[in-house]
């Protein structure tokens, strides 16, 4: 018996990877013209899988699944499928929780550590002819500066360990893990109105749901330090666009790296792009060469799993069905 999985949409060059882990169950994969409901449900419909990037898996796509037991996130957050509506349906939901770890905390890291130098604005100047750093003043040690984690999760424990290194004292907010687990890291759990306070940067680990949607709002930055810095390699949602250009425009804060926005790519007016207070990258931290192969392996894996009459590694609803 031959099955078929459907990809709603890729970022990935070819498919010689999922390709290869899918022969184990002598499974064909078929991709999606674009990331329409109509295009993913042509391919999907009769699908014994289905596999997202970003595309979104709605509940108009998932009630019209004839055959589909599994639907996955080729990535770790998965507030790009609609589980409730998956759960109902009986469908497994996946994701890919245990990769890029140190790629995404090495950006956190590297974003803040260049907002803290002030390494883009003081290479704008050298290359516009000024050879001065008075404008980039003032520009602080790094040591005994405090170092806010909004989520404690994997990726943020891996950011805590990095900023810990270059002499800043971490602190974090989270409201699932308890300060047992947190003095493992030498991290210290607050409310996150301290942290907010209290913090010289702010890095934002949480997942994007209901209740941290916004959750970095025009509110959360008039309680921000004027020196503070705010980076989120998270998910773009979860930052307030509009109160984040005006805090940064005012100058209510020092400024602010984003990997990821509320709109992507962004458009070509964008207010934030006219800005010199914010770094802006492409939704890249969680790449490197290695990190790529391993999220398509593990990712497929759990297709794999599936087709054989198992249960995924990283079941996302798993409390529906038990």
């Amino acid at each position: 018996m031959t099955f078929k999985v459907a990809m709603a949409d890729t970022i990935f060059p070819d498919f010689t990877i999922e390709e290869e882990v899918l022969k184990e169950a002598d499974a064909k994969l078929i991709l999606a013209k674009d990331k329409s409901e109509e295009a993913i449900l042509e391919v999907a419909k009769d699908a014994d899988a289905l596999v997202t990037v970003y595309a979104e898996i709605t509940r108009g796509i998932i009630e019209k699944l004839e055959k589909c037991k599994i639907i996955v996130r080729c990535g770790i957050g998965v507030n790009n499928i609609d589980i409730p509506a998956a759960s109902e349906k009986g469908i497994y939901v996946a994701n890919v929780p245990d990769y890029c770890w140190d790629e995404v905390s090495d950006h956190a890291i590297t974003l803040a550590l260049a907002l803290e130098r002030k390494i883009f604005l003081l290479d704008r100047k050298v290359k516009s002819g000024s050879w001065s750093l008075e404008e980039a003043k003032p520009i602080f040690g790094l040591s005994g500066q405090t170092f806010g984690l909004v989520g404690f999760g994997n990726i943020p424990k891996e950011v805590a360990k990095k900023a810990q290194a270059f002499g800043f004292k971490v602190i974090a907010y989270d409201p699932y893990v308890s300060q047992e687990v947190a003095d493992k890291y030498n991290v210290k759990m607050v409310s996150l109105e301290e942290l907010l306070k209290t913090s010289d940067v702010i890095s934002i680990h949480a997942p994007l749901v209901d209740a941290t949607y916004h959750i970095i709002n025009k509110e959360a930055l008039e309680l921000m330090k004027p020196t503070a810095f705010l980076v989120n390699t998270a998910r773009g949602p979860l930052v307030d666009t509009k109160a984040l250009y005006e805090a940064l425009k005012s100058k209510k804060i020092a400024g602010a790296a984003l990997d990821v926005l509320e709109t992507e790519p962004p458009a070509k007016d964008e207010p934030l792009l006219t800005l010199d207070n914010i770094i802006i990258t492409p939704h890249a931290a969680y790449y490197s060469e290695a990190s790529s192969i391993n999220l398509r392996k593990l990712a497929f894996t759990e297709v794999i799993r599936v087709l054989k009459g198992e249960y995924p590694k990283n079941f996302v609803n798993k409390k529906a069905f038990q």
